[in-house]
């Protein structure tokens, strides 16, 4: 069930849209942002309220790649492998990054701290390669400075 919080802040949102259904990735990214990512029941619960399906929520999410449909760790650590990153040395950063982590690429560390994602592009080519962390993009970054880098992450 929807929290009232979530609630709220979804129907706030809802008035920036033309139609209820516009506002599908902003009321699932509320919904991720209290829960960390977007199960099954949430969309369930969230259909109703922005008069779509669950499919179409579902097709919505598996499209967008910054819904998380399965449980992650407190912090979400996003490696882009575009080609001018992977160029610039992105795959020995997605190395060192699971390393440093102790998450496997896709998956959670056992401690449950860290989730460690390949993801198409984070639109910063010019500072290959990249990755990002909550949010905060790290550019220029040499593998060899992946684990003091996470380390700011606790």
């Amino acid at each position: 069930m929807l929290s009232d919080e979530e609630r709220h802040e979804i129907e706030a949102e809802l008035t920036r849209y033309p139609t209820r259904r516009a506002a599908s990735i902003d009321a699932m990214r509320i919904v991720q942002r209290h829960r960390g990512w977007v199960s099954d029941e949430a969309l369930r619960d969230l259909a109703p309220l922005i008069q779509m399906t669950v499919d179409e929520l579902d097709g919505v999410a598996s499209f967008y790649n910054m819904i998380f449909r399965r449980a992650v760790g407190r912090h979400v650590i996003l490696v882009c492998n575009s080609v001018s990153c992977w160029m610039l040395g992105a795959g020995r950063l997605l190395d060192a990054a699971a390393a440093a982590a102790g998450a496997p690429q896709g998956g959670t560390s056992a401690d449950r701290r860290f989730t460690l994602l390949p993801i198409v592009c984070l639109g910063a080519c010019d500072h290959a390669p990249v990755l990002m962390v909550d949010g905060d993009l790290h550019h220029d970054v040499d593998p060899a400075d992946a684990a003091s880098l996470l380390a700011r992450y606790e």
